[in-house]
C-alpha cells in the first residue's frame, strides 16, 4: 500500500514539474512574459528540491530505524504527521517491528532473570569457563561447597583449590569423575561432570558438580535403620513365643507364691505340658541359630575368583542342577542364546547360586500360574554383557520393589528374604549390578550386569 501510494505522489510531482517546464519552455523568449518566466523557473526549483525531500523522507526514516536496532533503543518512534499521510503506512511497519524488538527483549530478560533464579538456588555447583582462563559463571553453591569465593579468574581459583582444579582439567574435554578433596579440614567427596561447549567462536567448559558424601551417608543411615527394623522384628518374633513358654513353665512347676511344687503334684498333664514348651522353645531357638547362620553368609561372601566363562556352560549347568525341582512344580525353563559365544569373567560357583536363587524365586512366583515359564537368556547393551532371569508370574508390586533387596525381607511367607540381597553383594563384588523390571500381573525380569 505504501509503495504504491508512494509511487502515485512521485509520479504526480514529476507530472507538475514536467508541466511547470513545459510552460516555460513555451513563453521563454518573450519579454513581455518576463515575469511570468520568473515565477515558473522559481516553481521548477521549489518541486525539483521538495521532490528530492520527499524521495529522500525515506531513506532517513530507515536510517532511522535501523541505528534503533543497532543501538536497541527501542523508545524510538514514528509517528512523525510532518511527514505526510503517505509516510503513515511505512511509520506502522517500523512501530511494529519496534515493538515486535522490544518484547523479544522483554521475554529474553525474564528467561534470563528465571535462570538466574534456578542457577543461584540449586544445590549443584556450577562454574563455567570460557577459553581455559576466564571464569563466566560461579553460583552459590559452587562457593558454598569449595569453600572458595566469587572468582574471575581461573588460575586465581586454582590457587584456592589446587587439587579440585588439577582434577577438573584432566576431564576439560569432557567426561565424569569422582574427586575427593579436604575442605576447610573436612573430606568432600565430589561427583564432578565436565560439557565442553563452542559458542561463537568462543571455547567454554561448563563443570557441575555435588557432594555425594553426604548422600551417601544418609543413604547408608537409611539402610542401616531399615536391616535394624528388620532385625528387631526377626529377633522379637523368636523371643516372644520363648519368653511366654518359660514363664507358662515357671508357673507349671511354681505355686502362686513362687515356691516350687511338690514332686507329688507334678502329674503326667503338667510332664506333658512341659515337653510341648521345650520342644517349641527349642524350635524357636533353631530358627534364630537359622537366621544368625544367614546374616553370617550375607556378611561373609567369599572374594570371587573371576575366570572367563561362557555363558552357555553356566546356563547349561544351572538347568540341570534345577531340573528336578523345575520338573516337580510343573514349570519350563526356557534357555535363550543369541550369543552363544559370549564370555563373562566372573567366578563361575558364585554367579551360579545368584542364578538358582532367581530361578527358585521365580518358581515360588509361579505357584497356581497358568503355563509357567522361566527364561534365561544374554544381552548386549555396548559394552555391557546381561544375564537375564524372566518369569511370567503375578510379578512383584511397585510399593515393595525398592524393599526386596533389603535384608531378611521377603515378599513370599516363609521366605527368609536373604537369596536377593546375597546376590546383589555378589554382584557388587563382581563390579557389577544386579537390575529388576517388574509390573503387576506381567511378571518379573532380573538382569545380572556384567562391565
Amino acid at each position: 500500500m505504501f509503495k504504491n501510494r508512494f509511487t502515485g505522489l512521485i509520479v504526480l510531482r514529476v507530472f507538475f514539474l514536467q508541466v511547470t517546464m513545459i510552460g516555460l519552455a513555451i513563453i521563454f523568449g518573450k519579454p513581455e512574459l518576463f515575469f511570468n518566466q520568473i515565477i515558473l523557473s522559481v516553481l521548477i526549483v521549489i518541486q525539483v528540491i521538495e521532490l528530492i525531500n520527499f524521495v529522500t523522507r525515506t531513506n532517513k526514516e530507515l536510517s532511522k530505524f535501523l541505528s534503533a536496532i543497532h543501538h536497541a533503543d527501542f523508545t524510538v518512534n514514528f509517528t512523525n504527521k510532518k511527514l505526510g499521510r503517505s509516510f503513515s503506512a511505512l511509520n506502522e511497519a517500523f512501530t511494529e517491528i519496534i515493538k515486535s524488538y522490544t518484547q523479544v527483549k522483554i521475554e529474553r530478560e525474564a528467561q534470563f532473570q528465571f535462570l538466574e533464579v534456578i542457577v543461584k538456588n540449586i544445590d549443584i555447583g556450577l562454574i563455567s569457563i570460557k577459553n581455559g582462563s576466564e571464569i563466566v559463571l560461579m553460583n552459590d553453591a559452587a562457593e558454598k561447597l569449595l569453600k572458595v569465593p566469587n572468582l574471575k579468574n581461573w588460575s586465581h581459583f586454582k590457587n584456592k583449590s589446587p587439587k579440585f582444579g588439577k582434577e577438573v582439567e584432566s576431564i576439560f574435554a569432557g567426561g565424569s569423575k569422582l574427586i575427593e578433596i579436604v575442605v576447610n579440614e573436612n573430606i568432600k567427596q565430589f561427583a564432578v561432570n565436565v560439557v565442553p561447549l563452542n559458542i561463537i567462536g568462543d571455547e567454554y567448559e561448563l563443570i557441575t558438580f555435588k557432594d555425594i558424601k553426604t548422600e551417601l551417608e544418609r543413604k547408608e543411615l537409611e539402610a542401616w535403620n531399615k536391616l535394624i527394623r528388620i532385625l528387631t522384628h526377626e529377633i522379637m518374633n523368636s523371643l516372644t513365643p520363648v519368653s511366654s513358654l518359660t514363664e507358662t513353665m515357671l508357673m507349671l512347676l511354681e505355686d502362686k507364691d513362687g515356691v516350687q511344687k511338690p514332686t507329688a503334684e507334678i502329674n503326667k498333664e503338667i510332664i506333658e505340658d512341659l515337653r510341648f514348651s521345650l520342644k517349641t522353645i527349642q524350635k524357636r531357638s533353631d530358627g534364630m541359630l537359622d537366621f544368625v547362620d544367614d546374616y553370617r553368609k550375607l556378611t561373609k561372601i567369599p572374594a570371587p575368583v573371576k575366570e572367563e566363562v561362557l555363558v552357555k556352560t553356566l546356563f547349561e549347568s544351572v538347568g540341570r542342577l534345577m531340573q528336578a525341582e523345575l520338573k516337580n512344580k510343573g514349570v519350563n525353563l526356557e534357555i535363550d542364546l543369541k550369543f552363544p559365544l559370549e564370555k563373562i569373567s566372573a567366578d563361575f560357583k558364585l554367579i551360579e547360586q545368584i542364578l538358582i536363587n532367581l530361578i527358585t524365586n521365580g518358581i515360588h512366583a509361579l505357584e497356581r500360574e497358568e503355563n509357567p515359564k522361566i527364561k534365561l537368556s544374554v544381552a548386549k547393551s555396548g559394552e555391557n554383557t546381561i544375564l537375564e532371569v524372566a518369569d511370567n508370574g503375578k510379578g512383584i508390586e511397585k510399593d515393595k520393589l525398592d524393599k526386596i533387596f533389603i535384608p531378611f525381607y521377603s515378599t513370599r511367607k516363609g521366605g527368609s528374604g536373604i537369596g536377593l540381597s546375597l546376590s546383589k553383594n555378589i554382584m557388587n563384588l563382581h563390579g557389577g549390578a544386579l537390575e529388576v523390571y517388574s509390573e503387576k500381573g506381567q511378571g518379573s525380569r532380573f538382569s545380572l550386569v556384567f562391565n
